[in-house]
């Protein structure tokens, strides 16, 4: 993953970027929520790199997650929260994603 895809997206040190990509995921999410944002969600998660302004040690790469990474853990964390596998739409393939 690079800093320019998160900034891209609209996650910014300063908050989410009016009219991004970010501010449509959050009004998603809050939407499904009951309308609050969860933390530890695609969007919280992916403003956290944003307003890091690096995500370099996030362990999100273009080449899959790396292993012993913040990413991994918070991978396997999902992944047993759902029986075994990350879901379509989940905090890590979101994140992944961008």
């Amino acid at each position: 993953m690079s800093d320019k895809n998160v900034h891209n997206a609209g996650f910014t040190p300063s908050g989410i970027s009016k009219g991004s990509l970010g501010s449509s995921m959050m009004s998603s999410e809050a939407k499904a929520s009951g309308g609050g944002v969860r933390s530890g969600g695609p969007t919280s998660t992916l403003q956290e790199l944003g307003a890091r302004g690096t995500t370099h040690t996030s362990g999100y790469t273009s080449s899959g997650i790396s292993g012993g990474s913040v990413a991994s853990n918070r991978m396997s964390e999902e992944a047993r929260s759902h029986g075994g596998g990350t879901p379509r739409g989940g905090t890590t393939s979101t994140v992944q994603s961008i």
